[in-house]
C-alpha cells in the first residue's frame, strides 16, 4: 500500500460552468492508463484532491462512488480510498444491476438464465484449472452442507462459498465478478426463502457431483452439473415464493426481481 504522490492530480478544465462527476472519472481513468495511479495507492484526503482537480466535494464523492461501483476505487471506514488491489477477483457493485432489474423488470427466470451461462463456462474452467487448494475447499464446502441440511441459512452460506471457490478455481476474472454481481442478486431472494426448503439433501447432492467433476478434470460433465443444479435451485426458489405466498406472507414477487 502506498501513498500516491498528491501533484499528480492536476485541476480539470472545463469549459462548463461547473465541472461533472463524468469528468472525474474521465480523469482518474486516464491516470490509471498511464500507470500514474496503480493498484493498493491511497488516495489524498478528500479536501484536498477536490481541491487540486478544482471540484466540489460532492461532485468529487459521486465520481470516486461511480468508480468504486465497478470495481475501481475502494473506501475503507477510518483509512481512506484507495485503488482497488488486483490480488484477487475484481467485484462489480450488484445495485446498479438491481436497478435496471427494478426499471424493466428483469424476471428471475432471466436472471436465472444469465446465472447458467456464466456458471456453466466457469465450471468448465475450473476443470481445467483448479488447485489443489480450491479442490480442498469444496470438498470443506460440500461437507458443511451435509453437516446443515436441518439449518437453512447455515446451509445456504456453504452454497455460496461453494459457488465463489467454483468461481475463483476457473482463473477467468472477468467471469467471476461477472457471476458474483448475479449470483449475489439471487442468494438476498433466496436468504429470505430458504427456511421453507423442502430438500436441501438433493441440492447438497447436486453440489458434490459438480466438485467431483472438477476434480476429475472433467470439464463436459462440470457443466453439464452445474446447468441442472441451477435449474433445480430456481425450481426450489419458485416453490418456496408459492408456498410463501400460500402462507400469506405477501413480501416476495415470483415474477419481478425487484421486491428482492
Amino acid at each position: 500500500m502506498a501513498q500516491v504522490d498528491p501533484t499528480i492530480f492536476q485541476r480539470i478544465e472545463s469549459a462548463k460552468r461547473s465541472t461533472s462527476s463524468e469528468e472525474v472519472v474521465l480523469r482518474f481513468r486516464e491516470m490509471i492508463h498511464r500507470g500514474e495511479l496503480r493498484p493498493g495507492d491511497r488516495l489524498p484526503p478528500e479536501r484536498e484532491l477536490a481541491k487540486r482537480l478544482g471540484v466540489s466535494r460532492p461532485t468529487l464523492r459521486a465520481g470516486i462512488h461511480s468508480l468504486a461501483a465497478v470495481g475501481v476505487l475502494k473506501s475503507r471506514q477510518g483509512a481512506g480510498t484507495f485503488v482497488a488491489n488486483m490480488d484477487g477477483p475484481p467485484s462489480l457493485d450488484s445495485s446498479a444491476l438491481l436497478m435496471m432489474a427494478a426499471l424493466h423488470g428483469f424476471t428471475t427466470s432471466e436472471m436465472f438464465e444469465a446465472r447458467r451461462a456464466l456458471e456453466m463456462a466457469i465450471a468448465g474452467l475450473a476443470a481445467e484449472r483448479a488447485t489443489v487448494e480450491h479442490l480442498a475447499t469444496l470438498s470443506e464446502e460440500v461437507a458443511g452442507m451435509f453437516a446443515s441440511l436441518d439449518e437453512p441459512e447455515q446451509f445456504l452460506v456453504h452454497d455460496m462459498h461453494f459457488h465463489q471457490t467454483v468461481a475463483a478455481a476457473s482463473g477467468n476474472r472477468i467471469l467471476t465478478a461477472l457471476m458474483n454481481m448475479v449470483a449475489t442478486i439471487l442468494f438476498d431472494v433466496r436468504s429470505k426463502t430458504v427456511k421453507r426448503a423442502t430438500d436441501l439433501k438433493e441440492s447438497a447432492n447436486m453440489h458434490r457431483q459438480i466438485y467431483r467433476a472438477i476434480r476429475e478434470r472433467d470439464w463436459e460433465s462440470a457443466r453439464n452439473a452445474m446447468r441442472l443444479h441451477l435449474v433445480l435451485a430456481q425450481k426450489a426458489q419458485e416453490e418456496e415464493i408459492d408456498q410463501g405466498f400460500a402462507d400469506s406472507s405477501g413480501l416476495i414477487h415470483t415474477q419481478n426481481i425487484e421486491s428482492s
